[in-house]
């Protein structure tokens, strides 16, 4: 087990050493994004119910549910709610959307390695080249790996979100 373990912490950090140092600033964005994800995720699934509840129980509790008062008191409480239920989904699209950027930053400087090599060198030195090849082309690739995989959580999670936001308007009546 051990030796399985050296092998894949060697691996990554070969990889890491291939692709240059945009990759560390990928796997930064793309820990606090799937940080995000997975907080978002959680509370969904499990602390939202009691803060729905405490709502439904405020709004249950008021005698009326006619008036003027009463219409702002409910938008006031749902409002509260979708807050909560959208906080960090618009900073979770913003590190979707960097991560490509980022990968493309990777392959500028390495296209800036090769075209230093290829100056230095004459074009004679393919072994120094392809490093710099390498260094444009796996940021590239890691930074549209984690853009694919975040727009498929955040989807995923931004559908629970819209669909608990609707269940929170649908319970909160008003009486006719």
């Amino acid at each position: 087990m051990l030796i399985f373990l050296q092998d894949v912490f060697e691996a990554i950090d070969n990889f890491f050493n291939k692709g240059g140092p945009v990759l560390y600033v990928i796997a930064v964005t793309t820990f606090i994004m799937w940080a995000m994800i997975l907080d978002k995720y959680m509370y969904l699934r499990f602390s939202y119910k009691h803060d729905f509840a405490k709502v439904l129980k405020v709004w249950t509790s008021r005698s009326e549910h006619k008036s003027w008062n009463a219409h702002a008191i409910r938008d006031k409480l749902i409002s509260e709610v979708q807050e909560k239920i959208n906080h960090n989904i618009p900073v979770i699209k913003t590190l979707i959307a960097l991560c490509p950027l980022l990968g493309l930053l990777g392959t500028v400087t390495g296209m800036i390695e090769v075209f230093s090599t290829l100056a230095a060198t004459g074009g004679g030195d393919a072994k120094s080249m392809a490093s710099g090849v390498s260094k444009s082309t796996i940021p590239t690739m890691a930074g549209m790996v984690v853009a694919l995989s975040g727009v498929f959580a955040n989807t995923f999670v931004t559908q629970l979100a819209d669909k608990e936001n609707n269940l929170t308007e649908e319970h909160l009546t008003f009486e006719d």
